[in-house]
Formats: C-alpha cells, structure tokens, sequence
C-alpha cells in the first residue's frame, strides 16, 4: 500500500469516508425505524413477506439456511479469531493483536445496545421472528459477519497478491450477502435490519482499525509477505 510524504498509509482518507458513511447510514436507518418512516416500514414489509422461506419449508431447507446463516454467529467469528489472536500473540505483534480483539469483540454489544437504543420488534412469521423475544434492528448476524470479513480482508491484505486480493473480496463480500439473505428468508429480520448491521460492522471495524494503526503500513499492521528467495 502507498504512503503519504507523512508515511500514513494513502488510503487512511477514503477509508476514513467508508467508514463514518456507514455508520452515518446505520444512523439514518435506526432513526427512521425508530420514527416509523412510512417507505422504510412498507419496503421492509413487502420484501420480508416476498422473501420468507415460509412456515412450513421443509427441514432440508430450513437446515441449509441454519448452516449458510452461521457464519454470522459470535461463536464462529471467535472460532476465527482467536486462533488468530494466539498467532498473534506468539509474533508478539500486541498491537495488530489490539485492534482485532477490539474491533471483533465489541461489535456484538454495540449491536446489543443499538436493538435497545431502536427497540424495533422481529417479523411476526410464526417461525421467524415471533418465536424471539430479542430485539430486530440492528442485524447481529450481519454486523457480525461483515466486521469478521473486514478484519480478517485488512489482516490478510499485505500478504496476497493483486489476483488473490480480488478473489478474497469476492469470497468476502459473497459470505455477507449470504449471511444477511438468510435473516430475511428465516424471517428473523428485515431487509432494514441486515442494511443496517452490514453497515455497522464495516463502519464499525474500519474506525477501529484506522484508529489503532491497523492498515498495511501502520504501527499495528502485519508485514508484508516476505519474499521467497529464488
């Protein structure tokens, strides 16, 4: 990554924007839940009713929904992670270690106090939403899975190669489309919801990392990938 005649990594700008964009959005979009702006409640009525996979969809597909919808859960990001967090802690590299634990583990209960901040209910979908007693906007599976994707995208980022770095953001960005369409089949939340938490999650890992030094190049980044003598 380039730097700056300042030597901070050239992209500490528009990642900057990314991120106060996003969670701008997740701001705008909870005040409008909260408010019950007419076309917001109305588009996520007619796409959730159009979307759900139904009261009565077979066990088959409601097992393949579980399984494509658990990339988004606390357990799996930390199943991730820290394996990722000992790793870094062998390197002695305490301060990528920082941002990666800040940024993974406390997206969960800003998600948490965000539901009780909206206090917006589930889908009512006999087995969706009706049968949580928790709290709808914003996703948690979705803000999850996008500040896993993140972290692990600028973890990653110096040690790939231009083709491999396309591949991972593909893959990346598949997974939390994937993770977000399950909430609305499942009828666990609406679309609403899953716009919010993916914002959340990006809005929210990038500060972190911009705050602590976490872009290639920073003082808390990885190295680059060493080259392999011929």
């Amino acid at each position: 990554m380039r730097t700056t005649r300042t030597g901070r990594p050239a992209a500490v700008r528009p990642l900057l924007v990314a991120a106060l964009a996003a969670l701008a959005l997740v701001a705008l979009l909870g005040a409008a839940v909260t408010a019950g702006v007419a076309p917001v409640l109305s588009a996520d009525r007619s796409l959730s009713a159009a979307l759900y996979a139904g009261d009565d969809r077979s066990r088959l597909v409601a097992t393949v929904l579980q399984v494509l919808t658990a990339p988004g859960m606390s357990a799996f990001r930390a199943a991730v992670l820290v394996p990722v967090l000992v790793w870094l802690a062998l390197r002695r590299a305490w301060g990528t270690a920082a941002w990666v634990l800040v940024a993974g583990a406390l997206v969960a209960p800003i998600t948490v106090a965000l539901k009780e901040l909206t206090g917006r209910l589930r889908p009512q979908f006999a087995e969706g939403g009706a049968r949580y007693e928790t709290l709808s906007f914003p996703s948690g599976h979705s803000s999850g899975v996008a500040a896993l994707v993140t972290i692990v995208l600028v973890l990653a980022w110096p040690r790939l190669t231009g083709a491999a770095r396309r591949a991972c953001v593909a893959a990346g960005g598949t997974l939390v489309l994937v993770v977000g369409l399950t909430r609305v089949l499942l009828g666990v939340h609406y679309p609403s919801d899953v716009v919010g938490g993916w914002a959340l999650g990006l809005g929210w890992s990038l500060l972190v990392v911009l705050a602590l030094g976490g872009l290639p190049g920073g003082r808390a980044a990885l190295p680059a990938r060493e080259e392999v003598a011929p």
